[in-house]
């Protein structure tokens, strides 16, 4: 069993840093820089080609931790640059024409939501926010007498940019796939502190990034696609299909179709390092550590006048939102950073639909690792205390 002497050893930075921004970009732990900067080391010894080559196994062995992780076989697993990247990968893959609906979450992330709105202008589909109860998570009697047939994607946020709320998924699958819907979860925010069974669960796909919670290298990402669809990404290299002849070409049998060959392979080897870390803490114990010192700190901002927690009742993840009341949430982060406490804001533009829901411009967004100790939170509370 892993103690909180032993993680914070493994981040130096946290001996004198309060870092709460793991839903940004998280502290990678030693062994993920080493692993990182030996292979850069090489690279600059023998050349990018052949010091790959050396490790086609170890690069084979990132997709079997992270089937571990997401308890999915690896021929469904691709390797990406970023949540966003293998997100997109599979939305445009999915076949749309005029009349067809997607849903998407009202706590979809901007990126999602641009893309889906370029859909509809490439091909006459709609797109349309799913209601949500008054926590912000999807109304599930209001989504099943939204769906039809013409739905033919649902985008499900599991957790937001901008809190700690979580939506229910398995509900979300069962009903959508009554009407043949396909479902595409975005964990870019959950993967690491949350449980995630990709059978158990259902969904037809499923994207993360390596830099947030699983605090591997930025750069990196993974989606996850039901080995029973039969779907062409929009675009292919020569990783992804084979070229046969002049006029013919064979795409990938699995999910290596999603990639692309050339890639940041030291990235990719610091994410399979990232993911065999948590698997070895185990990742029950880090995901309860994460929402116990996240309840900490909502507990700690709510005991000060003039802060407002954001965050609703129920499930929650451990994102905290929260603002000072006659201080700029930018002006916030900037006065913390000052005191080496690492925060970070979340804007309208990222979240639109649920901002706009609350009236919200911007929210200043605390996201404690396991590394985070009580003294770390005592401190983040007395400064906080101190710029209201």
């Amino acid at each position: 069993m892993w103690t909180l002497d032993d993680v914070r050893a493994d981040a130096p930075a946290c001996q004198n840093l309060v870092f709460l921004d793991s839903a940004g970009s998280s502290l990678p732990p030693n062994p993920v820089v080493e692993t990182v900067m030996r292979h850069v080391r090489r690279e600059a010894e023998v050349g990018g080609y052949r010091a790959a080559n050396e490790r086609l196994d170890d690069l084979s062995a990132v997709k079997t931790s992270i089937g571990r992780l997401i308890n999915a076989p690896t021929d469904s697993i691709a390797l990406s640059d970023s949540a966003s990247r293998s997100w997109s990968d599979f939305f445009y893959s999915v076949p749309l024409q005029t009349g067809d609906r997607i849903l998407i979450s009202h706590i979809e992330y901007g990126s999602n939501a641009i893309a889906a709105l370029q859909r509809t202008e490439q091909t006459g589909a709609t797109v349309e926010p799913i209601p949500c109860d008054p926590s912000g998570r999807i109304d599930l009697e209001a989504f099943e007498r939204m769906l039809d047939e013409r739905v033919k994607l649902v985008s499900l946020v599991h957790v937001p940019t901008n809190g700690g709320v979580v939506n229910p998924v398995r509900p979300v699958v069962d009903l959508a796939h009554r009407v043949g819907a396909l479902v595409l979860l975005d964990a870019c925010q959950s993967a690491g502190q949350l449980p995630l069974d990709v059978s158990a669960m259902g969904v037809d796909a499923l994207s993360a990034t390596g830099r947030k919670w699983l605090r591997g290298p930025r750069g990196t990402g993974l989606l996850y696609v039901d080995p029973r669809l039969d779907l062409t990404p929009s675009r292919l290299d020569l990783h992804g299909a084979t070229w046969q002849s002049i006029a013919d070409f064979d795409v990938a049998p699995d999910a290596s179709r999603f990639e692309f060959w050339e890639c940041n392979v030291a990235a990719r080897l610091g994410l399979g390092t990232a993911i065999d870390y948590l698997l070895d803490l185990g990742p029950d114990s880090v995901f309860a550590a994460i929402a116990s010192t996240a309840a900490t700190t909502r507990a700690q901002l709510r005991d000060i006048p003039g802060v407002s927690v954001h965050d609703p009742d129920g499930e929650l993840a451990g994102i905290v939102s929260f603002s000072i009341g006659g201080r700029e949430c930018t002006e916030v982060r900037d006065a913390l950073a000052e005191q080496n406490i690492v925060v970070t804001v979340s804007h309208r533009s990222s979240t639109l639909l649920d901002m706009d829901r609350r009236g919200l411009s911007s929210v200043v967004r605390a996201s404690p690792h396991c590394f985070v100790s009580p003294a770390d939170l005592e401190k983040f509370a007395e400064s906080v205390e101190a710029l209201r």
